[in-house]
């Protein structure tokens, strides 16, 4: 069973959502069940508290009254990373205001934009993936890290001011810790590899090796200068 919850104000919009639920309820036999809501009320913060399995969130962003869509995934963020959450809005605008890394958003879909197509291609894929929600958990004196690992490219060591600095996929998003590249390989899973003294990389987000002229280029064009002849076996392993 996969629960939807349906946070949206205009009534012919939650009517097409819950034609196109019913539609990829028959098609795919899975049980779906929805509870809808035109504001944010007791109700809904109820369900957002239940967090005992995962949800599909579909919210408009501009909300009559009360709290925003914006406001109300952010009270959602506060105890569940688990369920996707889809905006579906009138303004694209907000797109750049939401910073993925904190709010983690599936997608941003303009109501008079082919909002039905996306939408179901959206569930869809959300329906057939299989979730990696693994994390990178870090609570130190000055800084708190809690960030999905599949968002990590690379950690650099930096002997200056003795701190790691992670880089993640989302721009000029870093975050400095004071745990070593050692203590930072134990925490993390093993798509994370050694490429030199002073780097940890993901390999699954390389696209690129050459250790010849010691860089690494990854999926987000980015080329990095830290990789070394010498953790190549490492690196190779299946």
């Amino acid at each position: 069973m996969m629960k939807f919850v349906v946070v949206e104000d205009e009534k012919n919009v939650q009517e097409q959502i819950r034609e196109l639920l019913r539609k990829i309820s028959v098609q795919t036999e899975i049980d779906i069940e929805i509870e809808y809501f035109s504001k944010y009320n007791e109700k809904l913060q109820k369900e957002i508290d239940n967090t005992l399995y995962r949800k599909i969130y579909i919210m408009d962003i501009e909300l009559d009254g009360g709290l925003s869509g914006m406001e109300i995934a952010e009270k959602i963020r506060e105890n569940d990373w688990d369920s996707e959450i889809i905006f579906v809005t009138t303004h694209d605008q907000y797109f750049d205001k939401v910073h993925r890394q904190i709010l983690e958003v599936f997608d941003f879909i303009e109501k008079f934009q082919d909002m039905e197509n996306r939408l179901e291609r959206d569930i869809r894929l959300i329906l057939d993936k299989k979730a990696d929600k693994k994390m990178l958990k870090i609570n130190g004196n000055h800084v708190d890290v809690d960030i999905y690992m599949r968002n990590i490219l690379y950690i650099l060591r930096d002997k200056e001011e003795r701190k790691s600095i992670i880089y993640t996929d989302t721009d000029d998003v870093t975050f400095k810790v004071s745990n070593s590249l050692v203590d930072l390989l134990e925490k993390l899973d093993s798509r994370f590899v050694q490429t030199h003294k002073s780097c940890i990389a993901n390999k699954t987000r390389m696209i690129e090796r050459n250790y010849a002229k010691g860089y690494f280029i990854l999926d987000t064009g980015k080329q990095v200068d830290y990789i070394s002849r010498k953790y190549r076996k490492g690196i190779d392993a299946e």
